[in-house]
C-alpha cells in the first residue's frame, strides 16, 4: 500500500480543503501543470475548468482566488522543503555538512516524491523559481502575513537559521542570510537559464556551479573571526 505523505496547510488558504477530494487534487496537478506551461499571468480559473473536466464555479469552491491558490501551491512547497531539510540532515553531527546539504536541496533541481502524486515537485519548484515572489509582492501582504499565509516559508528560514548558528553561534544575521540563501538560489537560477549576462554561470548552465557559488558566499560570511 502506497504511503501518503500529509502536509497541513493553512485553512485560510482555501475555502475548501483540496487535499481531501479528487476535484480538489485536480486542481492542484492541474494549476500547477498549467502554471508552469503558461505563467501566472495567463492562468486563470476558467482555463482550468476546461482542463480539469470541471466548470469554473466547482473550483472556486476550493480557492477565492487565483492569487490564493498560488500562495497556497507556494506555501506547500517550502512546507515540503523543509521537511526535506529535516530529513537530510537530521543523521548528520557536523553543522558545516549540515549547512552544505541544505544549500544542495535549495539550488538544485527536486526529484518528484511519490507519496505525494497529486504534485509534481520538479515542475513546482521551476514555478517557485519563475513565479514564487509574485505570492508575497503585492498591496496586502501585510493583511496574508497576519493571517499566516507565509508561515511555511519563515519555518524554511528560521530552519536554515538555526543551522547556521550551529556553524557560528555569534554570527549576527542568521535569518537574513536564510532568506538570502532561498532567492538567490532561486534568482541565478532563473538568470543562468534566461538573462544569462547576470551571472557567471550562463554559458555553463550547470547547478552545481551554483551551489559552489553559495557556498562560497554562506562560508565566507560567517567564518568565525
Amino acid at each position: 500500500m502506497e504511503i501518503q505523505l500529509q502536509i497541513k496547510m493553512n485553512e485560510k488558504l482555501f475555502l475548501r480543503n483540496p487535499d481531501q477530494t479528487e476535484l480538489g487534487k485536480k486542481i492542484i496537478l492541474h494549476s500547477i501543470q498549467l502554471i508552469h506551461k503558461n505563467g501566472f499571468e495567463s492562468f486563470t480559473f476558467k482555463k482550468l475548468a476546461e482542463d480539469i473536466g470541471s466548470t469554473e464555479a466547482g473550483v472556486y469552491r476550493y480557492f477565492e482566488n487565483k492569487h490564493r491558490l498560488l500562495i497556497y501551491i507556494t506555501a506547500w512547497y517550502w512546507s515540503w522543503l523543509e521537511y526535506l531539510v529535516v530529513f537530510n540532515t537530521s543523521n548528520i553531527n557536523d553543522p558545516i555538512e549540515k549547512l552544505k546539504r541544505a544549500i544542495q536541496l535549495l539550488a538544485t533541481t527536486v526529484e518528484d516524491d511519490i507519496r505525494t502524486s497529486y504534485v509534481n515537485q520538479s515542475i513546482l519548484h521551476q514555478i517557485i523559481i519563475a513565479e514564487g515572489t509574485k505570492a508575497y509582492l503585492t498591496k496586502h501582504v501585510s493583511e496574508d502575513n497576519k493571517d499566516q499565509l507565509f508561515k511555511p516559508y519563515k519555518d524554511l528560514c528560521a530552519k536554515i537559521g538555526d543551522i547556521i548558528l550551529e556553524c557560528n553561534p555569534k554570527y549576527k544575521y542568521p535569518k537574513s542570510l536564510s532568506s538570502t540563501i532561498i532567492e538567490m538560489a532561486h534568482f541565478q537560477n532563473f538568470f543562468m537559464n534566461n538573462l544569462p549576462s547576470l551571472t557567471d554561470f550562463g554559458n555553463i548552465k550547470d547547478e552545481s556551479a551554483i551551489v559552489s557559488f553559495l557556498e562560497e558566499l554562506v562560508f565566507s560570511a560567517i567564518k568565525k573571526e
